[in-house]
């Protein structure tokens, strides 16, 4: 079992930066690679960032890519989501999800064995 938890989340005007932290425990956290997901209103959850277990690779998709940097610390069994120039279409619930095995790669939701809660980001205009 994997227990996350995201903070950072909050309300924000277009242009500024936030940085999303998903503190996790249970199983070995260099296990897996993680992702982090938007759910935006209406809209169907989606990864935007993964990162490799190692740390070495990442992917982002190309509403984000420039933008959003993902990176974990396997010391402190974190990982973060450094968004910077936030726009209004960037608003959602954004859920940091653990996939077991090495890569970063687009991450289905179905591929998703574990879960955090999610943070609200809200980016005003």
């Amino acid at each position: 079992q994997v227990q996350l938890v995201e903070s950072g989340g909050g309300l924000v005007h277009t242009g500024d930066s936030l940085r999303l932290s998903c503190a996790t425990s249970g199983r070995t956290f260099s296990d897996y690679a993680l992702c982090w997901f938007r759910q935006a209103p209406g809209r169907e959850r989606e990864c935007v960032a993964s990162v490799s277990s190692s740390g070495r690779d990442t992917y982002y998709a190309d509403s984000v890519s420039g933008r959003f940097t993902i990176s974990r610390d396997n010391a402190k069994n974190t990982v973060y989501l450094q968004m910077n120039s936030l726009k209004p279409e960037h608003t959602g619930v954004y859920y940091c999800a653990a996939r077991s095995g090495p890569h970063a790669t687009y991450v289905y939701t179905t591929w998703v064995d574990y879960w955090g809660q999610g943070t609200q980001v809200t980016v005003s205009s």
